[in-house]
């Protein structure tokens, strides 16, 4: 079987087409631009040539495509969204028209917008199967994969009296309660939460893709997907470390199991701070308030009895943050690939969540011929 995984990130995107017929080393795969840096690059095309600019499609990443319709709004020119598209930036519609002067259309007003030969249109979407497509036919792949799984970092749709951070903190805490694996945080198409705006995006967007369709949230992929690396499986007491572009993640492990968690935002961090917070982890002292009051998300605590710090795995965009750590750092490479970790995290999730392939994936999964590897 084939699945085509995709791990949306702030800086890239990772593409992973798994094929149960080949050693995880041998799959392909490809490190491309996010898709919020490819908006913000439309928009600021629009900005330049001095042109209107309508945003249709769906709620997606933002970072770099917000900043960029800020600068255009700050040009004097106009911007007009549709609400799905609007959302991307943020929840509250009336903030952005009150505070950003964007101006909020139908999709009936928007399409006769993008119409208009003198104003620009851009479409906003986390995934676009077709131009993956594309790059896959260029080299002889013809893409039709049984499964598709998306990764998308979501902060969930909260009230205008709730903080995103909290929100986002007490959604994790939820899921945990649930259970405590990561697939906790992997979706069927149909059963991801109302609440998490961007995984339905994500959903609408790739279900003509394929039969089957998996959303997930980036941490925990990037997590899991360190766990497939066998000297991170071999630690029941590892702390996990996810350094994204845009957010940290890391989960603290007991006998296999998740105790503690804390989220906060990586550019916040220096190596020193994110070194202190992992090692209050560790501990049992790190307290939700604290993270909180410091601009991150916050921290969980399943079970608050301190764990020894002998093993700390590290994968993400930004590792590098601790590569002079002085704590006992090992850099994940599941498969030999840290790019590729969110990914292999969906496929891991994916063999839990899509019964009727468990044991094709979890075979092809332990049939590298890497020697000593398994």
């Amino acid at each position: 079987m084939q699945l085509l995984a995709v791990d949306v990130g702030t800086g890239t995107q990772d593409i992973l087409l798994f094929d149960s017929r080949r050693a995880p080393e041998n799959c392909l795969k490809l490190v491309m631009p996010s898709p919020t840096l490819a908006v913000a690059a439309q928009i600021r095309r629009a900005t330049q040539a001095g042109r209107p600019l309508v945003l249709t499609g769906v709620t997606m990443g933002g970072g770099p495509s917000a900043w960029a319709a800020e600068d255009h709004r700050r040009a004097g020119l106009p911007l007009f969204a549709t609400p799905d598209a609007a959302r991307s930036f943020n929840d509250d519609l009336d903030l952005l028209q009150r505070e950003m002067g964007m101006v909020i259309v139908s999709p009936e007003e928007a399409a006769q917008l993008a119409a208009r030969p003198d104003v620009a249109h851009v479409t906003m979407r986390d995934f676009d199967f077709a131009a993956i497509r594309q790059a896959f036919t260029a080299f002889g792949v013809a893409l039709a994969p049984e499964v598709l799984a998306v990764a998308v970092f979501d902060h969930g749709n909260a009230p205008p009296d709730v903080s995103d951070r909290q929100f986002r903190l007490d959604y994790l805490a939820r899921r945990l309660a649930e259970d405590r694996r990561l697939t906790a945080f992997a979706f069927p198409a149909d059963a991801v939460p109302p609440i998490m705006t961007r995984l339905q995006a994500a959903v609408s967007t790739a279900r003509e893709a394929a039969e089957h369709v998996l959303v997930m949230d980036t941490a925990p992929a990037a997590v899991l997907g360190a766990l497939q690396d066998p000297q991170v499986a071999g630690q029941p007491d590892a702390l996990v470390v996810n350094v994204g572009n845009f957010h940290c993640l890391a989960f603290q492990y007991r006998g296999g199991e998740i105790v503690r968690l804390f989220e906060h935002h990586t550019g916040l961090l220096s190596p020193d701070q994110l070194e202190a917070w992992l090692g209050r982890l560790a501990d049992g002292s790190i307290t939700h308030q604290a993270v909180f009051a410091e601009h991150g998300h916050g921290a969980l605590v399943l079970d608050g009895t301190a764990v020894p710090m002998s093993f700390v795995a590290v994968t993400g965009p930004r590792r590098a943050m601790l590569a002079r750590s002085r704590l006992p750092i090992y850099f994940a490479v599941p498969y030999g690939d840290q790019m590729m970790a969110g990914c292999w995290g969906m496929v891991r999730a994916a063999a839990d969540l899509l019964p009727q392939w468990r044991e094709e994936i979890l075979a092809a999964l332990t049939s590298s011929e890497v020697p000593g590897l398994w």
